[in-house]
């Protein structure tokens, strides 16, 4: 059985680490989307200000042609899949992560107010609906335990949820 699977999040909520733990655990493969669109050339323009890659949905979707699996970034909820995994994580402690992998200040603080705010949350429950999306909150939780959220929700031991975490505080 086909199974699409996108594990998304603001950038620095886990999501390369937990992959690479739930490929592990399911034998499920994983595609690092970031990686590819560099790779691959699935962009369309290199934006200097941010110092980030404009990603090119279309030829993402072409290369990726008839996957089963899991597809890992903070874009690939914009994806057809048949779930999402969405990673969150307490702003501060995402702006510290952020940092301390050396984005710049500005950045990791852009990054911080858009977890604030939901939006790959709320992007992602716009396109899969309520129903197949699975929120896991990785905030002072290791990436061994997120990972058996992550398991129990793709193997339908966790009831899908969304809205259940929130950082507006953080504002």
């Amino acid at each position: 059985m086909t199974r699409r699977i996108v594990l998304t999040g603001t950038p620095g909520t886990g999501k390369t680490t937990v992959s690479e733990l739930v490929a592990e655990r399911t034998g499920l493969d994983v595609v690092h989307l970031n990686d590819e669109i560099r790779d691959e050339k699935l962009y369309t323009e290199r934006d200097a200000e941010r110092d980030s890659l404009v990603a090119d949905v279309e030829a993402i979707e072409s290369w990726l042609g008839e996957w089963d699996g899991i597809v890992e970034s903070h874009l690939s909820h914009l994806l057809d899949a048949d779930e999402a995994v969405v990673l969150r994580c307490h702003p501060e402690e995402l702006e510290a992560r952020l940092r301390e992998r050396g984005e710049s200040e500005a950045k990791a603080r852009e990054n911080a107010e858009s977890e604030a705010l939901d939006v790959v949350l709320s992007e992602a429950v716009d396109r899969f609906g309520t129903e197949a999306v699975y929120e896991i909150d990785t905030t002072d939780r290791t990436p061994e335990a997120v990972a058996d959220d992550v398991v129990a929700a793709i193997e339908g031991e966790m009831e899908p949820r969304a809205g259940a975490v929130n950082f507006i505080d953080y504002l």
